[in-house]
C-alpha cells in the first residue's frame, strides 16, 4: 500500500488539512456565512482575504503561514461549495487537491488545481451541475484548474506522462468521496506504475533538461524562482523523490529517518522560506502569477524587505546577491540528497575499488575512505577534485564524502593556502588537459574555490544592474574559462578558428585561465577592478609558484583585459597611428596572443546576445593589423602610405580575378582618396569597384546593393548617390524601423559630388540577413527614402521593456585628431530606437560632415564614436565643437522625454 493511503473502510474520516494551516485568521470564520449569500459576497470575501494576506505580507511575517493560509481560506471556500452545491449521485465524487495547492502551498496568484476523481464519466444534468459548479468558482473570483478524470484515466495518463504523476502524488481530500482517493493511490503505488527507479531517473532527467533551458545556470539575471536552477522546483524534486520512494510526506520527516541531517533540513526550510518570500512578493507586486524576478521588480522588491544602497553596492545587487547565494546552496543540497537517493535506490552493493589511501570508488562514485580524512589529511580537500579529473569516468562524489566535505571547509585557511602542497595541486587542476571548467565548477558549487582563493568568495552570487553582464560575477568567470578550453578543444575548432588556433599554441595555457579567474575579481570594491584585480591575481600567481614572467603576465592580462575590446570597437582600427599605439601597449605577439584569446573569451561569456560574427570579424581583423605591425617592428612602424598601397594591390589583383580591366579599376579609383582605401577591406573595395564599373559615369542613378555574407561577419549595406541632406539620418532611420542592429558606417565623399555609403548591419538576434525577401524588403525600402527625400524622417519602433528600467545620463565628448584632420564624437547615451537618426539631423543641421561611425551598444547603453569635420574638411574649432554638444544635448534630451 502507497504511504499515506486511506483505508476504503475510512470513509468517514475529514479530510486532510494543509500542513501548518493556521486557526487563528477571523477571517475564516465568516466563510461559511458567506456561502448562503449570493457570488459577489464571496468574491469580496476572497478580495479582502488577498488584501489582508497583502497587508501581513508587508508587515513581514512568517511566510509560511501566508502560503498555508491562503490554501486554508481556498479549502474552505471549495469545501464549503461542495457541501451547498453537490447532489446525488455526484456526491460519490471527490474533490481533490493536486500540485502545490495538494501540499497545502498557495501563493496569491498561484495555479489552483484540482481533481475531480468519478467513478464513471460524468453525463447529462451530472456534467451541467459541474459546468454551473466551475462557473460560480469563477464568477467569486477562483481560477481553477480542473480535471474531470476517473482512477483509470489517471491511471493511463500518469504512466504516459511523469509530469501528470508527479501532480497526482501530491493529491490531498478536499471533499466528497475518500474511497475513491484510496483506490487511486493504491493504482499510483510504485509496484503498479512508476517504479521508485524510474521515477527517480525521469525526475533527474526532467530537472537536467529545466536547467538547460535556463542555460545551465542559476546565474540568469532574471531568474526563475520557481523553475530556475537551485529554485523551488529543486526542492520539490528532492521531496517527490523521498515521497515516491521512502514514503516520507515532508522533508522533516526525511530528517527523523537519516536521510537528511538537520543543519540540512535548516538550510534547506531556509532557502524554501526564501524563495517563497520572493514569488509572495513577485505575486503581490504584479498582481499575477509571474515566477520572473524581471530588472523592473528586482528594485521594488528590494525596497519592500528593507535593502538600501551601501557605498559599492545597490540595494537590489544586495537582495540578488542573497538570491543566488541561496540558490547555490539550494543547488549542492539538491546535488547531494538525489545522490543520497541514487545509492539508496539505483546503486547495487559491490566492493569499493582503492585509488589511493584516502580515495577509493564505489559504485562508479567517489568516496573518502572514512569520514576524517579531510581532518586528518586537509589536502584531501583538493586531492578530490584533482582525482575527478584524472579519473572521468567516475560519475560524482557519495553523499557520505560531500557532507564530509562541506564540515570540513573550514581548514582551508590562511595556513592551507600557504601550503606548497596545495600549490601543486591547485596547479595541477589548472593545467589539468581535461576537466579543468568541470572541475572548477565543482569546487565553486562545493565552496571549495571561494574559501581557497577569499576574493573569489566574495564575489560568489555578486550580480551587475544592468543590461550588459547576463550573469553574476561568479558564474561569468566561470563561462570565460569554459570558453578558452573549448579553444584549446580541437573539436570545437569551427566556432572561433582563429582563437582555437592561437590557444592550442599557447605554451602555457594555465596563464590565460589564472588570468580567466581573476579577470573581474575585484568587482564591487570601488576604484578600477582590473588594477585592483591584477594586484590580486599577481600575489596568488607567486604564491602558488608560477615564475616571476608568468605571475607579471596574469596580472598584466587582468590589467588589460579590456583594452582590446574597447579599442577594437570605439576606435578607427583603420589609422595606423591606432594599431601601432597599441601594438606598442602590448609589446609582443606572446601578450597580444593571450589578450586575444581572453577577449575573445570574455566577451561571449558576457551575454549570449553580444557575440556575434561582427565581433568576431573586428577582433580578428585588429588582431592581424597588430600583430603585422609587430612583426614589422615597433622601431618602424607600418604608415598610411603602405597601408593604402597594399590594399589597392590587394583589391586589384581579385578585380583582375573577375576580369575587370585594368584601365576601368583606375578610372574608378580616380574618385576615392586614400582615406577610403584605408576604411575598407581589399574585398570591400572590389565589391565596391565591380559595382560602379559596370555603371554608366554619366549616371545620376543612385545605386542600392546589399552582400549578405560580408568579411566582415555582417550584411554589408551599399547606397551610392549623390551627397545629400540629411542622409546618414535617413539611412539609419530606414534600417533602425526595420529592427536591425546597425554596427558600423563609413561615409566616403567622391571627387565628383557623389557619396558612397556603407552600412554593416545584423538581425536583432545577431546573424546576417539570409532571407531573400527580407533583402528585398530592405532595398525597396531604401529606394523608397531614396525617391522621397522631404518625406519625415523618424523610427516609430518601442524602447524595450528592459532599457526603460534603466536611467542613463548623456555624455557628449569632442576631441580632435590632429593627425587625420577631424574631430572624434563620442556619445554615451541610453539606447533607443532612433537614436542615430537624431545624431544625423544634428550633424546635418550643423553643416558638418561624417565620415564613419563606430555603433556599440553595452546592454541597455549606447557608447557610439562619430568621426565628423566641417564643410571644408577640417577638424571643429572649440568654439563650433562648444555649440554642438550644447546643440546635441538639447535635442537628445528633448527626444527621450517626447
Amino acid at each position: 500500500m502507497a504511504a499515506g493511503e486511506t483505508e476504503p473502510d475510512d470513509a468517514g474520516d475529514a479530510p486532510a488539512r494543509p500542513p501548518g494551516a493556521p486557526g487563528d485568521w477571523p477571517l475564516l470564520g465568516q466563510v461559511a456565512a458567506r456561502l448562503s449569500g449570493p457570488p459577489a459576497a464571496l468574491r469580496a470575501l476572497l478580495a479582502e482575504a488577498h488584501e489582508q494576506l497583502k497587508a501581513r505580507f508587508l508587515a513581514d511575517e512568517p511566510i509560511e503561514a501566508l502560503v498555508h493560509a491562503r490554501a486554508t481560506l481556498v479549502d474552505r471556500v471549495l469545501e464549503g461549495l461542495w457541501r451547498t452545491h453537490v447532489r446525488g449521485s455526484m456526491s460519490e465524487w471527490a474533490l481533490v487537491a493536486v500540485g502545490g495547492y495538494g501540499r497545502g502551498e498557495l501563493h496569491p496568484c498561484s495555479d489552483i488545481d484540482i481533481l475531480l476523481l468519478v467513478a464513471a464519466p460524468p453525463e447529462g444534468p451530472e456534467r451541467a451541475a459541474l459546468e454551473r459548479l466551475l462557473a460560480l468558482l469563477w464568477d467569486i473570483g477562483l481560477e481553477v484548474g480542473h480535471s474531470v478524470r476517473t482512477v483509470q484515466e489517471c491511471l493511463e495518463q500518469s504512466a504516459a506522462d511523469v509530469s501528470v504523476m508527479t501532480t497526482l502524488i501530491e493529491a490531498r481530500l478536499l471533499a466528497g468521496n475518500p474511497v475513491l482517493l484510496a483506490r487511486l493511490r493504491s493504482a499510483l503505488a510504485p509496484e503498479h506504475i512508476w517504479p521508485v527507479r524510474e521515477f527517480f531517473e525521469a525526475k533527474v532527467r526532467e530537472q537536467a533538461e529545466r536547467h538547460l533551458k535556463a542555460n545551465d545556470t542559476a546565474y540568469n539575471l532574471e531568474p526563475n524562482v520557481k523553475t530556475g536552477p537551485g529554485g523551488l522546483r529543486d526542492i520539490q524534486t528532492i521531496a517527490w523523490v523521498a515521497k515516491r520512494h521512502f514514503g516520507a510526506e515532508t522533508l522533516a520527516e526525511l530528517a527523523r529517518h537519516g536521510f537528511l541531517s538537520g543543519a540540512e533540513l535548516r538550510r534547506l526550510q531556509q532557502a524554501q522560506a526564501f524563495l517563497w518570500k520572493v514569488r509572495f512578493g513577485l505575486h503581490v507586486l504584479t498582481g499575477r502569477r509571474e515566477d520572473r524576478l524581471l530588472f523592473d521588480h528586482q528594485i521594488r522588491l528590494a525596497q519592500t524587505f528593507g535593502y538600501e544602497d551601501a557605498s559599492y553596492t545597490l540595494a537590489v545587487e544586495q537582495l540578488m546577491q542573497r538570491y543566488y547565494r541561496t540558490v547555490k546552496d539550494v543547488s549542492l543540497l539538491n546535488e547531494l540528497l538525489l545522490q543520497v537517493f541514487r545509492e539508496a535506490i539505483l546503486t547495487e552493493s559491490e566492493p569499493p575499488r582503492p585509488l589511493n589511501a584516502r580515495f577509493q570508488v564505489r559504485s562508479g562514485s567517489l568516496e573518502a575512505v572514512s569520514e576524517d580524512v579531510f581532518a586528518r589529511n586537509p589536502s584531501a580537500l583538493l586531492e578530490l577534485f584533482a582525482l575527478l579529473q584524472r579519473h572521468p569516468e567516475i560519475k560524482g562524489v557519495r553523499a557520505s564524502t560531500l557532507r564530509a566535505l562541506e564540515r570540513s571547509l573550514w581548514l582551508i585557511d590562511e595556513e592551507f593556502r600557504q601550503n606548497p602542497r596545495h600549490h601543486r595541486l591547485f596547479l595541477e587542476i589548472v593545467r589539468s588537459p581535461i576537466g579543468v571548467t568541470h572541475e572548477l565548477r565543482r569546487m565553486n558549487t562545493y565552496g571549495v574555490l571561494g574559501r581557497y582563493i577569499p576574493a573569489f568568495g566574495r564575489v560568489v552570487g555578486r550580480m551587475q544592474y544592468d543590461l550588459f553582464h547576463a550573469y553574476t560575477v561568479d558564474a561569468h568567470t566561470l563561462f570565460v574559462v569554459s570558453n578558452l578550453r573549448r579553444f584549446a578543444i580541437p573539436r570545437y575548432d569551427e566556432e572561433l578558428p582563429q582563437a582555437s588556433r592561437i590557444m592550442q599554441q599557447l605554451p602555457r595555457p594555465e596563464v590565460a585561465y589564472l588570468a580567466a579567474l581573476f579577470h573581474d575579481i575585484a568587482k564591487g570594491r570601488g576604484g578600477d577592478h582590473s588594477e585592483l584585480g591584477a594586484v590580486d591575481a599577481e600575489a596568488f600567481c607567486l604564491e602558488q609558484g608560477l615564475s616571476p614572467y608568468d605571475a607579471r603576465l596574469v596580472a598584466w592580462l587582468v590589467r588589460s583585459h579590456l583594452s582590446l575590446s574597447i579599442t577594437a570597437q570605439k576606435q578607427d582600427i583603420s589609422d595606423p597611428e591606432v594599431i601601432n599605439t597599441f601594438a606598442r601597449t602590448v609589446g609582443d605577439e606572446t601578450h597580444l596572443d593571450y589578450l586575444y584569446v581572453l577577449t575573445c573569451a570574455d566577451v561571449r561569456a558576457t551575454n549570449p546576445k553580444l557575440w556575434n560574427s561582427w565581433k568576431a570579424s573586428l577582433f580578428n581583423d585588429f588582431y592581424q593589423r597588430v600583430r603585422r605591425a609587430l612583426r614589422h617592428g615597433l622601431e618602424s612602424p607600418i604608415d598610411q602610405e603602405q597601408l593604402v598601397s597594399e590594399t589597392r594591390d590587394a583589391a586589384r589583383k581579385l578585380l583582375l580575378e573577375r576580369h575587370l580591366e585594368s584601365a576601368d579599376i583606375e578610372r574608378v579609383w580616380e574618385r576615392f582618396s586614400d582615406t577610403y582605401f584605408l576604411q575598407h577591406s581589399p574585398e570591400e573595395v572590389a565589391w565596391h569597384m565591380q559595382l560602379l564599373a559596370d555603371r554608366d559615369p554619366r549616371s545620376e542613378e543612385p545605386l542600392v546593393a546589399l552582400d549578405p555574407h560580408s568579411v566582415r561577419g555582417t550584411t554589408a549595406v551599399l547606397i551610392y548617390t549623390r551627397a545629400r541632406e540629411h542622409g546618414f539620418a535617413r539611412t539609419t532611420a530606414v534600417l533602425d524601423q526595420l529592427g536591425l542592429d546597425i554596427l558600423d558606417a563609413r561615409i566616403t565623399p567622391t571627387g565628383d559630388g557623389f557619396s558612397l555609403d556603407l552600412y554593416h548591419v545584423l538581425e536583432d538576434d545577431g546573424t546576417p540577413i539570409e532571407d531573400h525577401e527580407r533583402r528585398e524588403e530592405i532595398e525597396e525600402a531604401l529606394w523608397r527614402s531614396l525617391r522621397e527625400p522631404q518625406a519625415t524622417v523618424a523610427v516609430h519602433r518601442r524602447v524595450p521593456r528592459q532599457v526603460r528600467m534603466f536611467h542613463t545620463p548623456t555624455q557628449i565628448l569632442i576631441s580632435t585628431d590632429a593627425p587625420n584632420g577631424r574631430s572624434v564624437l563620442e556619445l554615451i547615451a541610453g539606447d533607443r530606437p532612433g537614436l542615430l537618426c537624431d545624431v544625423g539631423k544634428v550633424l546635418t543641421g550643423e553643416h558638418l560632415m561624417l565620415q564613419a561611425a563606430r555603433i556599440m551598444t553595452v546592454g541597455e547603453r549606447a557608447e557610439d564614436v562619430f568621426y565628423i569635420t566641417d564643410l571644408d574638411g577640417h577638424a571643429l574649432d572649440e568654439a563650433r565643437a562648444a555649440r554642438l554638444r550644447d546643440i546635441l544635448g538639447q535635442a537628445l534630451k528633448q527626444r527621450a522625454a517626447a
